[in-house]
C-alpha cells in the first residue's frame, strides 16, 4: 500500500511538472523590444479613448479605429516574429536610412540607431531592420495621412518604419515630390529622439557611399 501511494505521489508530481512548464519559460524575445512596448502602451491608450467614448486630440472616431487596427496589425507582426522593417528606395537618388548600431548584439535590442546609405533601386535584405528614412532638409515628399488625405512633408525630419512593413519611397515622375506608400506614417522630429538626425542637402546624401545591406537582385 506504501509503495502504491509513493506511486502515486510521483505521478502527480510528474503532471505537475509537464502542466507547470509553461509558466516557468522565458517570455518571448519580442516582449523585449522597446519599440514592442512602446507599441502596448499605445493601443492601451487608443483602446481606453473608444472604450470611454472620448476625444483625443487630432483623431476623430473613425481615425482611431484605423490607428488602432494598424497597431494591431503591427503587433501582429511581432508576436509572427517579424521584428524588423525593410526600406526600398525607387527615388532616383541615394537615401539616408536608420538601422541597427553596430555595436549592438543581434540578441539585444535598442532604442538607437545608425545611420546608413541605400542605393536607388535598391531594397535593405531580409531580417536587417531599417528602423527610418531621413528626409534631406531641401527635400518635399507628399504622405497619405490616417484619413486617407495627402500632405506634405518638408524636409530635416524621419519618416519611421514599423516593423513587418515594408517602407517605398518614390520619385513622382510629374512633380518630382517623393511619395511613400505607409498610410498614417510615423514623422520623428530632431527633438523627439535620440537618434542623430542630421541637417544636410540632399548632394549631401548622394554623395556618401551606400553601405547598407540589401537584397541580391
Amino acid at each position: 500500500m506504501k509503495k502504491f501511494k509513493y506511486i502515486l505521489m510521483v505521478a502527480i508530481l510528474l503532471v505537475n511538472l509537464v502542466f507547470a512548464q509553461p509558466s516557468l519559460a522565458d517570455r518571448p524575445e519580442y516582449t523585449k523590444n522597446p519599440d514592442y512596448k512602446t507599441l502596448i502602451q499605445q493601443l492601451k491608450t487608443l483602446q481606453t479613448v473608444k472604450e470611454t467614448q472620448s476625444q483625443l486630440e487630432g483623431y476623430t472616431a473613425e481615425q482611431i479605429d484605423q490607428k488602432i487596427n494598424e497597431l494591431e496589425l503591427q503587433k501582429y507582426a511581432f508576436e509572427s516574429g517579424i521584428d524588423w522593417g525593410q526600406c526600398s528606395n525607387q527615388t532616383g537618388k541615394t537615401l539616408a536610412i536608420y538601422g541597427p548600431e553596430p555595436d549592438i548584439d543581434d540578441d539585444e535590442y535598442s532604442s538607437g540607431a545608425a545611420l546608413y546609405f541605400l542605393g536607388e533601386n535598391q531594397t535593405t535584405e531580409n531580417n536587417w531592420n531599417c528602423k527610418g528614412v531621413y528626409l534631406p532638409n531641401d527635400v518635399t515628399a507628399v504622405a497619405i495621412s490616417q484619413n486617407g488625405q495627402s500632405e506634405d512633408v518638408t524636409g530635416g525630419v524621419v519618416i519611421k518604419v514599423p516593423n513587418g512593413t515594408n517602407l517605398v519611397l518614390k520619385k513622382n515622375p510629374d512633380t518630382g515630390v517623393i511619395e511613400f506608400n505607409q498610410a498614417g506614417t510615423t514623422i520623428v522630429k530632431p527633438s523627439e529622439t535620440n537618434w542623430f538626425i542630421p541637417n544636410v542637402s540632399q548632394a549631401i546624401v548622394d554623395a556618401r557611399v551606400t553601405n547598407a545591406p540589401t537584397k541580391k537582385a
